[in-house]
């Protein structure tokens, strides 16, 4: 926000990008037009690809995003001086969130934000503290590949086995919290790649705060279009799951 006697936003959208650069543009776009009062953080995680260079003119002000009422959308970007990984991109974009809602956006194309009042509503209702918005219950999706969908499943039925939640994607990209919660999670956050996913749902369990899912519509990439996770960052999920659950 550019003053601190401003009102806070009641959604904050913070997005981790490495290397999206065929993406990025439209995203913010997209993010902007999406429902709410909101600011956006973007964290660049060390882009090779012109991500960062973008960002830059955003950061300078020379690329505006207006929201459905043609207004400018506040967006800061901060730069990562290396590659770190999703989970630290997240945790820095978490530290300057000011609104009463923060909301996890990917920077590719593959989540909607028009999908934001499923994941915003429930919190606003005072119906939930944190919401997960589901590939798996329903909503529109590129049939996709069938061993990723079989290792969300896998490693989603362990989280669940050991947080005694009923999620069924644990693993999914769109979550959405009170600020609250971000507050008192974040400071405990390790994971500094897709770590984060499993870390964040063990410690929102064991906080006994309220978890709704709702669906979402999901447009899956595959590699030759820039998708990141691979079965590595699978097998390290099974680990994070253990660790932050059993043993953090």
């Amino acid at each position: 926000m550019s003053s601190s006697e401003e009102s806070s936003p009641l959604l904050t959208v913070v997005v981790a990008a490495y290397d999206e650069r065929p993406t990025i543009d439209v995203l913010l776009e997209r993010v902007a037009r999406a429902p709410y009062d909101k600011e956006i953080v973007v964290v660049d995680d060390g882009s090779s690809d012109g991500t960062r260079e973008f960002l830059d003119t955003v950061a300078r002000g020379e690329r505006t995003y207006l929201d459905g009422a043609g207004r400018p959308v506040p967006v800061t970007a901060l730069f990562q001086p290396r590659n770190r990984g999703k989970g630290a991109a997240l945790r820095r974009g978490f530290a300057v969130a000011s609104g009463s809602i923060v909301l996890v956006q990917d920077a590719d194309l593959e989540y909607d934000p028009s999908d934001y009042p499923a994941l915003v509503e429930p919190i606003r209702a005072g119906l939930a503290d944190v919401v997960y918005g589901s590939r798996f219950l329903g909503g529109p999706q590129r049939v996709h590949l069938f061993w990723h969908y079989m290792g969300n499943r896998l490693v989603t039925l362990l989280s669940n086995m050991l947080t005694n939640l009923k999620l069924s994607d644990m693993e999914t990209g769109y979550k959405a919290f009170r600020r609250d919660v971000v507050l008192a999670i974040a400071p405990t956050l390790k994971s500094n790649r897709f770590g984060f996913e499993p870390e964040i749902t063990a410690k929102v369990a064991r906080g006994g705060f309220r978890v709704y899912e709702t669906p979402i519509a999901y447009h899956g990439r595959d590699y030759d279009e820039g998708k990141k996770i691979t079965w590595r960052d699978g097998a390290a999920a099974v680990f994070h799951i253990l660790r932050f659950r059993l043993f953090d």
